[in-house]
């Protein structure tokens, strides 16, 4: 009689299952980690390859896939985000010279909040210079000077400043120059205080920014240095200056016929 083929049992069928999905959820538990933190669990999973290419900075698979160059995850994140978040300048100049939107909506990730957070000034730059909003306020965020100040990243305070960020603008009543106190941040409230933020602005608890410092701090020693020493006269007929012109104009100071060094200090350089 013809042989019959033996056949394992069923539950060696289930255990090979059984360790090919332990296998697999290892493997995607690990791929996970290397992201770092994202907006949610479901944001990894909706990632296209354009976000893995902008994430890793990988340039020529980013050129490949710019026919999905405003592709959002389901938590909103576009390819912008990611390579403003990785830092990599080239690839964000890539997608935006490709069509990627320099802001999205509010219920957005914003890339220019991202990067301000992260202290990517570069891609801070090249944002402003494709026409994002550098006051773009985010209910729950405030202002990227204010995401700035908060996370201590003095240069990307400097960008957006240079930029024409108001300032005074901030989360609510909370202004950058409050953030920057309660960091005790000196060097931020230094450049804060050369733009004209104010030192009698208060926040919902009503304090003053020199309120918020913590006690005995480098800033708060600052702030009260300022207050009691009055301001100069060039630093008062700079600051109107420039808010005669406004921030839409600010970029034509170059142009001005003034002498050159009279056109770097309205520039604060």
């Amino acid at each position: 009689m013809p042989e019959v083929p033996c056949r394992e049992p069923e539950h060696s069928d289930n255990t090979a299952r059984k360790r090919k999905r332990e296998d697999v959820d290892e493997f995607s538990a690990k791929k996970k980690s290397r992201w770092g933190v994202l907006i949610s669990q479901g944001s990894w999973a909706d990632r296209s390859p354009l976000h893995e290419a902008a994430c890793q900075g990988r340039l020529l698979a980013l050129k490949t896939l710019l026919s999905q160059v405003n592709a959002t995850t389901i938590d909103g994140v576009t390819p912008l985000f990611n390579a403003c978040s990785a830092g990599s300048v080239t690839c964000a100049e890539v997608l935006l010279e490709h069509g990627a939107k320099p802001q999205g909506e509010v219920c957005q990730p914003s890339p220019i909040h991202e990067a301000s957070s992260k202290g990517r000034a570069a891609c801070i730059d090249s944002l402003i210079s494709w026409g994002a909003d550098v006051d773009f306020d985010i209910p729950h965020l405030g202002t990227p000077l204010y995401i700035a100040c908060a996370s201590q990243q003095l240069q990307c305070a400097q960008k957006l400043l240079d930029g024409g960020a108001n300032v005074q603008k901030g989360h609510f009543l909370d202004t950058p120059l409050h953030a920057a106190a309660q960091k005790d941040s000196p060097e931020i409230i230094k450049v804060l205080l050369e733009f004209g933020a104010s030192i009698n602005a208060r926040n919902l608890e009503l304090q003053k920014p020199v309120e918020t410092a913590p006690p005995s701090s480098t800033a708060e020693a600052v702030l009260l240095l300022y207050e009691a020493t009055p301001q100069s006269l060039c630093q008062l007929c700079r600051l109107s200056i420039r808010n005669y012109m406004g921030r839409s104009r600010l970029h034509l100071i170059p142009h001005l016929k003034l002498p050159t060094l009279l056109k770097s200090f309205l520039q604060y350089r």
